[in-house]
């Protein structure tokens, strides 16, 4: 894949999945705006594609506020004229693992704004640069949680149903003006998310890996790879669609 050329931006790309994705674009050519709320793991990410030889640049975004992912939006294409590839991929998770009836208020006031209307915000921002080009795509980052029932995980499961719905209407609306959006569904994947699942209990990454039938969790590279393919000219006839990462779980 050769994004050379192409200016992307990867919204939580401080960390985790955005970060690998980051990395992965950068090492195929693009010029990558790295956007997390957390600037110094922003900053991380961007010096370590530097490294590498890769082309980043840092801006700081709380995709929860309409006016900074506008102007993350606005200011990418100031300065470099285009955007190319939008990767609404800022999540959290949240702080608490109750059922229905107990849970958490601000659990779900906090990744609603997050997963959902984050989401919501960088499509409608993207799309409106995009329509203006006449061309672009958008990946976002769902979850098997939104293809499936996960217990104690109520507001976390509603935003990425939601983020699922959201891609497939928004491709029926835009695929006739050249601008693809799909997303990807990791199931169990190495991050701070599933960290933080595995601090709940002493035997939960024993329970998890029981449901995986290739026995191990994801790497946020392999993630990255399928959003990288998405996004790509090899999968130009593909939208609305949602790849599953999950080594079989889902199964």
């Amino acid at each position: 894949m050769d994004f050379t050329k192409k200016v992307v931006i990867i919204t939580g790309a401080g960390s985790g999945i955005g970060a690998a994705t980051a990395q992965l674009f950068a090492a195929y050519n693009a010029n990558v705006i790295v956007s997390d709320i957390n600037l110094d793991q922003a900053g991380l990410t961007a010096r370590d594609i530097k490294k590498s030889g890769g082309m980043a640049t840092v801006v700081q975004t709380d995709v929860t506020q309409f006016d900074q992912v506008k102007a993350l939006v606005t200011d990418t294409v100031t300065t470099f004229g285009q955007l190319d590839v939008m990767v609404n991929n800022a999540g959290i998770g949240g702080k608490h693992q109750l059922k229905t009836a107990e849970h958490d208020h601000d659990d779900w006031h906090n990744v609603i704004a997050v997963n959902q209307t984050g989401v919501f915000y960088g499509m409608q921002t993207a799309l409106q640069q995009m329509m203006l080009q006449g061309q672009g795509a958008i990946v976002n980052v769902a979850s098997l949680a939104g293809l499936k029932a996960s217990g104690n995980n109520l507001s976390y499961s509603a935003s990425k149903y939601a983020v699922v719905g959201m891609t497939k209407s928004a491709a029926l609306e835009y695929g006739r003006k050249n601008i693809r959006i799909n997303a990807v569904c990791p199931g169990f994947t190495h991050s701070a998310l599933l960290n933080q699942l595995l601090a709940s209990s002493d035997t939960m990454e024993k329970n998890l890996k029981r449901m995986i039938p290739m026995g191990r969790f994801g790497e946020a590279k392999e993630i990255a790879e399928a959003i990288c393919w998405l996004a790509s000219d090899h999968s130009k006839f593909i939208t609305g669609q949602t790849i599953t990462l999950d080594g079989g779980t889902s199964l």
